[in-house]
């Protein structure tokens, strides 16, 4: 098990230490990040947080998956590494 883990379902009010102070009651934090939208500059509902090892991350996992923040259940597990995109339709590769 990886000890990188994604949260979603966020509400939109939440901040990178508001995430870290709720995970670090399972351990260890080693970094927050919550995915803002680039255009508007929000937050788009889901991040990431890496735990200090794989038996916090479990431990993290089992506390605040369906946990509920803000009147949303959290969805909280292992983040699966991300996939490597092709060029996109309609744009030229220089």
């Amino acid at each position: 098990m990886a000890n990188k883990l994604f949260v979603g379902n966020l509400p939109f009010s939440t901040t990178n230490q508001d995430l870290e102070e709720l995970f670090a009651q399972s351990g260890a934090v080693t970094s927050v990040n919550i995915i803002m939208d680039k255009f508007t500059g929000r937050s788009r509902g889901f991040g990431f947080v890496e735990m200090g090892s794989d038996q916090e991350a479990q431990a993290a996992i089992e506390r605040f998956h369906e946990y509920e923040l803000s009147g949303r259940p959290l969805t909280v597990n292992e983040a699966k590494p991300k996939e490597p995109r092709g060029p996109r339709e309609g744009r030229e590769r220089w």
